[in-house]
């Protein structure tokens, strides 16, 4: 049985590659090739892949947005995560929204290909490094409204943007920043906003 894969990845280079070397592979075959995450379902739809790989940070909707809405829609297709961002919170957002396997790029190419043929015979795979990582990193420590006045907050804007954006009043917005920056040990809320998104905490 041939395997059919839908490669997500805004780098025309990567992806081209990706869908090289993978179609060197006797029982795989790439049917579609994206580059924005607002595409992957309309070519799921089109080619009926059975694997998925999705990069994370791409144009449209992001690749962990496009797995959850992915799954929902063709429950069957296995997505696996192919992504330079190893970061922990990432990991575990990507298993919340029912992914079957997350590796980095520099994964050799024989070895991505085996992590293909697992998740079809229905085993999840996570990058070892990563899992441990994520397992040292823990949860987030942020409640959703520090989670959303940092994410705010890593645009830039005064506190009175922030505030306008969230429907707080700028005292409010202060507090949850103060807080947050706490939490996170950081000296300021570019600090505390970058901290927690290479935590890969605000989504």
């Amino acid at each position: 049985m041939t395997v059919r894969i839908l490669v997500a990845d805004d780098q025309a280079l990567v992806r081209g590659a990706l869908a090289t070397l993978l179609s060197l592979e006797d029982d795989l075959e790439v049917v579609a090739q994206v580059g924005r995450g607002d595409e992957v379902l309309d070519a799921a739809r089109e080619h009926l892949p059975d694997v998925a790989l999705l990069d994370v940070e791409m144009p449209g909707v992001d690749g962990l947005t496009a797995a959850g809405l992915l799954k929902q829609e063709h429950p069957g297709i296995r997505v696996v995560i192919v992504t330079t961002f190893g970061r922990a919170g990432y990991l575990s957002r990507a298993l919340a929204a029912g992914v079957t396997g997350y590796v980095v790029k520099d994964t050799p190419s024989a070895e991505l290909a085996d992590v293909v043929r697992r998740v079809m015979r229905g085993e999840r795979v996570i990058d070892a490094a990563l899992a441990t990582d994520a397992l040292t990193a823990g949860q987030s420590p942020l409640t959703p409204r520090e989670t959303d006045v940092l994410s705010a907050a890593r645009r830039g804007g005064t506190i009175a943007d922030i505030a306008a954006e969230l429907h707080l009043s700028e005292g409010t917005t202060r507090n949850y920043l103060s807080s947050g920056m706490q939490k996170l040990e950081a000296r300021t809320r570019a600090d505390a906003a970058r901290i927690a998104e290479e935590r890969g905490w605000l989504g």
